[in-house]
């Protein structure tokens, strides 16, 4: 019997209630208690008062924290996956610092196409340019794991297109983040768990005669994890509350690779293999999720002073995570053994062997990035004359230094250093808001008219800081050449300049940008009849760098009964082109069929990217139409909404152009084979639909049960690509579909389950408590460059369950599991070392086991 991973029984904080909560929340609770139906009020997708989900002109998905609680992971993006069958958070490898910065995506689009809001206010994006290999390639999106769930009451993620309503971004939806308000109580959750999972991997045959194996299955214990966080609410004078919350994580790093089974060294004179092929560890790369500690701090207030309600929050997080890159072999395409490493032959140059000495069986250099994301709030709503006001400065900040461990420069030879401060990357807003709220009755009319009017200034700032000269430069050997085997034959390549896996950004790539914008937008909300509510926003924008944008939301609802409505809305929308895209810079390698490429990354305006057809980018735009209905029936409830999103001029990143003709255009004796930039030209049509349920069953003899089910079904097709009379000239007939070709339209239209549903069961009964949850993930396409290679991950349903028990009214114990069955995807075929896709929409670790305490006060 496979040896089991021992538990440590650990905690969740139960929600407290919060003496200074909104008078909102209250009422919602007491709603809900009085019907035992789900009544949860919610602030987004409108400016009039609360309301009811149920009630609502567009679908909101509201997610309790003890739904987030309720699950073996920390993490607030993926447990929200597993809450919202809309909301996709796959967890890519090798994807340099994506690794550390995972995106989430909804209803099927970009990471970038969603807003995000902490109370109602926009909330800062990271730093990171995803550049590599991932969903969202190209997007710099917000970083939803730099909040702990302890610090939230509740998550409300509006299903439709609102730029009309918070502006830029707000194309597949808006996820509001609701902070916790309290006054007094507090609790502390210890969490620990790890992966106890049977690995699979596809077995490889070894070359002709070589006489190693290695094993591809194997039982793995690794990914240990512990969560420790905190929360406590304190009484400010008799008209004010404070809450205070703190996380601390640490996350060993998981290894789901495939033995590599590839010669590994030179093959000796006669055709022998090096006898160290027979000994050497075969499993080379660290695939899987990344070495991580972090720690985070949040507060949120606020105090009366007579009748002005003053608010704010602050936040700091602190992220140092480690991950691997590409295993460099000892005679491989960018560390060499040998010079002219062929069959029988060995002339050796004493700069290459100094290297082999540094590193004789190979290396795995590995990128180690500290993020360091922080925000501040303060704001006041009091009012002016018959209006509402609330005025608001939030400022936030995220930034990257990103260092390089266990590598070299090759071209500096035993002179290289193995550790490197490769640069890094800060992005910064500062939001000023002033929105007014009225409310008129009219005598015609049985219920209230709400005006809302507002305006928004934003500042933007965002810089690169160069790395040091030897995470960069090209040493006395830039040009030297060596020889790669691979079994099949050899080639002659150039050393890549700079630090292995990650070449530091470059003086000439450092600086800083900015620009501001002002918008204004009036909203409002009428019922011309008692059961019609209609929803009208108008939204204008201006920004310094690409000039205006006007938006526009009509939505609208009508009950039939108490029991069912419809509703629809119709809206455009628009996604600035972010500072990251305008701006980013770089040089990286890049693996392209095996052999590495030094790409450069340049902004769109730059002369070499205008070369093949560059141009300042312009705003993303978009149509988004919806039309749902709403059931309920005592404690039952379910909404249906089908959807269709138009989304043109997309901003992409190009693909990587290495062909002859774009090389000829760098400068001469530049150690750049290949470029990409940005552009925009991609346009894409998702059409789909959701389904959310909802069922509470109270019993006298075998407790309570509260179901959940829902099902989101989308689909993705580009229907146009960018092309450029530029890049035709150079290229010709090669031209095609260079900027985007197959593999990135792929991605845009299967690279994320079509379908998707869960169903989760809480029960509760005296002491005891127990929640089951199924995740089902539809089938994801793995595209190649050459489609021969093309794979599908296949069909999956995860089961997660967790049992939980009341020692007393303060302390509570759980277990669990995440994963019960042990599911993974479907393996890579010819692997080489990466068994699994980072496409897969659920990860590819196996069943994470786990145990939590939680004491409250």
């Amino acid at each position: 019997m496979h040896h089991r991973l021992s538990i440590l029984l650990a905690a969740t904080c139960l929600t407290a209630g919060a003496g200074a909560a909104h008078a909102a929340d209250a009422s919602s609770t007491a709603a809900a208690a009085a019907d035992n139906s789900v009544g949860e009020l919610v602030v987004i997708g409108s400016r009039a008062p609360p309301r009811s989900r149920l009630d609502t002109t567009a679908p909101v998905d509201v997610v309790p924290t003890t739904t987030l609680q309720h699950n073996g992971s920390t993490e607030l993006a993926q447990a929200l996956s597993e809450a919202l069958p809309s909301l996709n958070f796959p967890r890519p490898t090798l994807t340099d610092g994506t690794d550390s910065v995972r995106p989430a995506t909804l209803r099927g689009l970009a990471p970038d196409q969603v807003l995000v809001l902490v109370n109602g206010k926009r909330r800062q994006t990271s730093a990171l340019v995803n550049l590599n290999g991932s969903i969202g390639r190209g997007t710099a999106s917000v970083d939803l794991n730099t909040i702990p769930t302890a610090a939230l009451s509740t998550v409300e993620v509006l299903r439709d297109g609102a730029s009309a309503m918070y502006g830029s971004d707000a194309i597949a939806g808006v996820i509001n983040l609701r902070l916790r308000e309290a006054d007094h109580g507090g609790g502390l959750t210890v969490t620990f768990g790890g992966y106890d999972t049977d690995f699979h991997s596809t077995p490889q045959a070894a070359p002709a005669g070589a006489t190693w194996n290695a094993p591809a299955d194997r039982h793995i214990n690794d990914g240990f994890t512990t969560t420790v966080s905190a929360w406590e609410g304190y009484k400010l004078g008799d008209n004010g509350f404070l809450t205070l919350s703190t996380e601390y994580k640490h996350q060993d790093h998981t290894v789901r690779a495939g033995p590599d089974e590839r010669p590994q060294y030179a093959v000796l004179a006669g055709g022998v293999y090096d006898p160290r092929e027979n000994s050497i560890n075969r499993v080379t790369q660290w695939f899987g999720d990344p070495d991580l500690e972090q720690y985070t701090f949040f507060g949120n207030g606020g105090y009366d002073v007579g009748a002005v309600h003053l608010y704010g929050w602050a936040s700091y997080q602190h992220r140092d995570t480690t991950s691997g890159g590409t295993f460099r072999r000892p005679c491989s395409a960018t560390v060499y053994c040998y010079s002219n490493n062929t069959v029988g032959g060995a002339s050796a140059n004493s700069s290459i062997q100094d290297i082999a000495a540094i590193y004789p069986d190979g290396f795995l250099p590995k990128i180690n990035p500290t993020v360091q994301d922080a925000s501040a709030a303060l704001g006041a709503k009091f009012k002016l004359g018959e209006w509402d006001a609330d005025t608001s400065l939030v400022w936030g900040t995220s930034k990257i230094d990103y260092r390089v461990i266990d590598s070299l420069n090759a071209t500096l030879g035993a002179a290289s250093p193995s550790r490197f401060d490769a640069g890094g990357l800060q992005y910064s807003h500062l939001v000023g808001n002033a929105d007014f709220t009225r409310q008129f009755h009219p005598a015609q009319l049985a219920d209230p008219i709400t005006l809302a009017a507002g305006l928004e200034y934003r500042y933007e700032r965002y810089s690169i800081r160069a790395g040091e000269l030897n995470s960069y430069t090209s040493g006395a050997n830039p040009k030297l050449t060596g020889t790669k085997f691979d079994g099949s034959g050899s080639i002659n390549v150039p050393y890549a300049a700079g630090a292995q896996v990650f070449p530091g950004f470059q003086p000439s790539n450092a600086g800083t940008n900015d620009r501001s914008s002002v918008a204004g937008y009036v909203d409002l909300d009428v019922h011309p009849l008692h059961q019609l509510d209609t929803d009208i926003a108008i939204r204008a924008e201006h920004y310094s760098d690409f000039g205006s944008v006007v938006t526009g939301k009509l939505a609208g609802r009508y009950d039939f009964s108490d029991m069912f409505a419809i509703r629809g809305a119709i809206s455009n929308g628009f996604r600035a082109p972010a500072l990251q895209q305008t701006s980013f810079t770089t040089t990286s390698t890049t693996f392209i069929n095996g052999t590495p490429f030094q790409i450069a990354t340049l902004p769109s305006t730059s002369p070499i990217a205008e070369a093949v057809g560059g141009k300042p980018l312009e705003p993303e735009k978009s149509v988004n139409y919806s039309i749902g209905g709403v059931f309920r029936y005592g404690r039952f409830s379910l909404t249906v909404d089908a959807y269709r999103i138009n989304v043109n001029n997309r901003i992409v990143l190009s693909e990587n152009l290495t062909q002859a003709g774009v090389i000829a255009l760098l400068p001469s004796g530049s150690d750049i084979s290949g470029l990409r930039f940005f552009i925009n030209g991609v346009n894409t049509t998702t059409n789909g639909v959701d389904l959310v349920g909802t069922y509470k069953i109270p019993t006298e003899n075998f407790g309570s049960f509260d179901l959940q089910a829902g099902v989101s079904h989308d689909v993705t097709l580009v229907t146009r690509k960018p092309n450029t009379p530029q890049l035709v000239t150079l290229l010709g007939a090669g031209a095609g579909d260079a900027l985007f070709a197959y593999v990135n339209t792929s991605i845009y239209n299967n690279g994320q389950p079509q379908w998707k549903g869960s169903f989760e069961a809480n029960w509760s009964y005296g002491m005891w408590g127990a929640t089951t949850r199924v995740t089902y993930y539809g089938n994801v396409h793995v595209p190649n460059t050459n489609p021969a290679f093309d794979y599908w991950l296949g069909d999956h349903a995860l089961v997660d369950m967790e049992l939980r028990a009341n020692l007393n009214s303060k302390l509570q114990v759980a277990v669990g599991a995440n994963n019960l069955l042990d599911q993974y995807p479907r393996p890579a075929p010819n692997s080489t070392g990466g068994a699994y896709s980072s496409y897969s929409p659920f990860g590819f670790d196996g069943r994470f086991l786990y145990g939590r305490v939680s004491y409250n006060w």
